[in-house]
């Protein structure tokens, strides 16, 4: 069963085109767009997950992740970034 969001598609795709802008803008390579997002992340569970919660959450994103990029999972499919 697909997960409810509580955010709309248009406001998702938004926040993930402009996130993605800002990458090509700078011309940002792999790794510097990898390093660039980690360290958001890193700010993200650092400064809005509490202390008690983070480890599980960072756990399922990790999971959520490595699922999202298991090339059997999404049929072959290739991200935009």
């Amino acid at each position: 069963m697909p997960q409810q969001s509580r955010y709309s598609d248009n406001q998702f795709e938004s926040l993930s085109q402009d996130l993605i802008g800002v990458l090509q803008k700078h011309k940002a390579d792999r790794e510097l767009s990898l390093m660039a997002l980690g360290n958001l992340l890193t700010g993200i569970f650092n400064h809005q997950v509490a202390d008690s919660h983070r480890e599980s959450l960072a756990r399922e994103f990790t999971r959520i992740l490595l699922k999202s990029i298991d090339v059997k999972a999404t049929n072959g499919q290739k991200n935009k970034l």
